[in-house]
């Protein structure tokens, strides 16, 4: 399973390499910070994972970062 997903992964990069729009990196970095806040409030909500103060200035930099990015 790992080497199927280290696939997957390396081709996802691959495909989002290809995008014509000089910009797609900025978006895909944005998106990025967007998720990792995203797969902590999921973990919140569904796992009932409580986060503690370093992971919520994890989430908070990442959305800082994301902010900066897509300016």
């Amino acid at each position: 399973m790992g080497v199927a997903g280290a696939l997957v992964l390396a081709g996802y990069g691959f495909l989002a390499s290809l995008q014509p729009d000089p910009n797609f990196g900025r978006v895909l970095a944005a998106y990025g910070g967007v998720f990792v806040c995203g797969s902590l409030l999921w973990g919140v909500v569904i796992d009932g994972f409580r986060p503690d103060r370093f992971n919520l200035i994890g989430a908070a930099t990442c959305l800082i970062g994301a902010g900066i990015i897509a300016r």
